[in-house]
């Protein structure tokens, strides 16, 4: 078997566009994967081309050889536009030889170890602007099987907060803890914006809600600066999306910068590094907790890993999206009343796109405003949720999630 093609397709998905690239073979076998980059999709695209003219003509199934030597031979090296299409090829590697063999991926990653993992629900809050629709958007995705939500409450914020502004920024927080009770999990997301002193001070006053961690406090080249707010701070401290390949995790992970570390499958190296990056994490007691914002196959592949790592212990989801993202794939992610998802049993990643759909939306400008008040912005008024319950669930979850004016 050998490498024929190297193609991208992009959707658009209204915060940012999904860019699948998909790896067609002389014998008829087609792997793909998620190549999504944030305000780089034209990077991206450009990163493909140029891995495709390495790897034509070569035998996909020989993935630690092929991604080595054309890593290797690339001599630039890291970073995200890089790091996505070299994950987003090794990820379709894999699509293709458990394709080829009739099996999902994970089983070529060593076997399941579990059939679920447990989620918590990002995009829920979109179109939130007071403490009361926040919390209205709690209740209703907690009714809707999730048992954790995840947010950034901290609107436009770059380094430093007042006093003042940490209190107001944390209301929505409190509504939500009001709203839902203890036994929800809560997770709060910074998104690297703050100083040393500013995070510590948020952290502490984190710490009345029990959140199950703060997400990137500083920016995340600054272990230096989450080592002194971990030590500091009375919550736990997450991070690693913004992190590439093994050689982002290991000094964090061993000078005791985080409590979660959070790769991201597309970004991070795909499969192998991740698997090896969860080693390093199991290795100092850290749980693994990957970042997963985006589309069908990212969390495909999220799945599959979730499946196999022993310290796989949460996965990052939308709980509403698009309308049309059950129209661009064959994805159908079954969602627990315990607020688990379903590892899904299809070949490869289980996931077949529908190029027709995907045609219907195309690319459409995206950027980046994290350092904007727009932080709620995050899906359309239209969002729905994409999920089902498992056949012993007797509740359903299919319905459209309510999204506050």
């Amino acid at each position: 078997m050998r490498i024929t093609t190297l193609r991208t397709v992009t959707v658009d998905f209204y915060r940012t566009n999904l860019i699948f690239l998909v790896v067609e073979t002389d014998e008829g076998i087609t792997g793909v994967a998620e190549a999504t980059l944030e305000g780089q999709e034209f990077a991206v695209h450009g990163a493909v081309r140029l891995l495709e003219q390495a790897v034509v003509g070569k035998d996909p199934t020989r993935i630690s050889q092929l991604i080595y030597e054309t890593a290797r031979n690339g001599y630039w090296r890291g970073g995200p536009v890089t790091g996505t299409a070299f994950s987003a090829l090794e990820m379709a590697l894999w699509d293709i030889s458990a394709r080829a063999l009739g099996v999902p991926v994970h089983r070529m990653l060593g076997g399941a170890i579990r059939d679920r993992v447990r989620a918590y629900a990002n995009g829920w809050f979109s179109g939130a602007s007071k403490p009361e629709h926040f919390a209205e958007a709690a209740v209703a995705t907690v009714a809707s099987g999730f048992r954790g939500l995840k947010w950034d409450p901290f609107e436009a914020t770059d380094l430093h907060l007042t006093d003042r502004d940490i209190d107001r920024m944390l209301e929505p927080v409190a509504a939500v803890r009001d709203a839902v009770g203890s036994d929800v999990e809560l997770f709060i997301e910074g998104h690297g914006r703050f100083d040393v002193p500013t995070a510590i001070r948020v952290a502490r006053r984190l710490e009345q809600f029990n959140p199950i961690f703060f997400e990137e406090p500083c920016p995340p080249e600054g272990v230096d600066a989450m080592i002194e707010i971990r030590r500091h701070s009375p919550v736990a401290i997450a991070a690693g999306e913004r992190w590439y390949g093994r050689q982002g995790f290991v000094s964090a992970l061993e000078r005791g910068a985080v409590d979660f570390v959070q790769p991201d499958v597309t970004h991070a190296g795909g499969f192998l590094e991740l698997s090896f990056i969860s080693t390093l994490a199991a290795h100092h007691y850290v749980p693994f907790a990957p970042h997963n914002p985006s589309g069908p196959l990212s969390t495909a592949a999220t799945l599959q890993l979730g499946a196999t790592l022993p310290n796989f212990r949460y996965l990052e989801i939308m709980a509403i999206d698009v309308p049309w993202r059950s129209d661009i794939s064959n994805e159908r992610l079954q969602l627990t009343a315990d607020g688990d998802v379903m590892i899904p049993e299809g070949v490869g990643l289980g996931i077949e796109l529908d190029f027709d759909a995907i045609a219907e939306h195309p690319y459409a400008p995206h950027p980046m405003r994290i350092f904007q008040d727009a932080i709620a912005d995050i899906r359309p008024p239209d969002a729905r949720s994409y999920f089902t319950r498992p056949p012993q669930d007797d509740a359903t979850v299919g319905e459209t999630a309510a999204v506050p004016e």
